[in-house]
């Protein structure tokens, strides 16, 4: 059965209040159709994205408008190259980031990440490394994949991805790739499994763009 706009509002709600990394006190929640849309105040980027993510989790949800806001307390702000330095510090530590392929800029807290690596994970982690630092109000992440990508592989990784949750069927994902962009289709239960399948795709090796066209129902 279908759930409600307010059934969908309360298990977020429940959602972001479960959720250790957000403090749920300063978000609001409605719903409209199936769409959640999030507002108010976090105090990182960190918090913003944990708390959209929270809200995706929650099955029945079609999409998530994120319109929260980070609020930073006046001891906390930094320059932006202070912010600059400390990312790259942190990218100097991080055995999951090639520090010497990724360039950082920031204007006025927004930070830029640019230059080119391998794998997908490493563009991915970046940006969340990046994201964590005290002063970010939001990642841009322009880095580029220099590997190519194949069916093949984008299949294996959604098959392999799906197998860890029972009763999720990948044969139910198609799967088209045109150089580094891969676009998916077909038809799956629930929004979970729609962000599986999403982020398999996104892990191959070589893909810089997904396009989603999976149907829930």
């Amino acid at each position: 059965m279908r759930k409600s706009d307010s059934d969908l509002q309360r298990d977020v709600q429940e959602e972001l209040e479960w959720e250790p990394r957000v403090d749920h006190a300063n978000i609001g929640v409605s719903v409209t159709d199936g769409v959640v849309a999030l507002n108010g105040y976090v105090k990182s980027y960190a918090e913003k994205i944990a708390a959209e993510h929270a809200a995706m989790r929650v099955e029945g949800v079609k999409a998530v408008a994120d319109e929260i806001k980070v609020r930073f307390a006046s001891d906390s702000k930094l320059a932006d190259h202070e912010i600059a330095k400390r990312i790259l510090d942190i990218f100097k530590y991080n055995v999951l980031v090639p520090e010497e392929d990724i360039q950082v800029t920031v204007e006025k807290g927004w930070v830029t990440l640019s230059g080119s690596v391998d794998w997908r994970y490493q563009s991915d982690e970046a940006s969340r490394a990046a994201s964590k630092v005290s002063g970010v109000t939001g990642v841009s992440n322009m880095i580029a994949i220099n590997r190519k990508t194949s069916v093949s592989d984008v299949r294996r990784r959604i098959e392999d991805a799906f197998k860890r949750q029972a009763g999720l069927d990948a044969a139910s994902v198609t799967i088209a790739t045109s150089g580094h962009k891969v676009t998916l289709g077909g038809k799956v239960k629930a929004w979970h499994e729609r962000r599986l399948a999403e982020e398999a795709a996104w892990a191959a090796p070589g893909v810089t763009q997904v396009e989603d066209h999976i149907v829930i129902g």
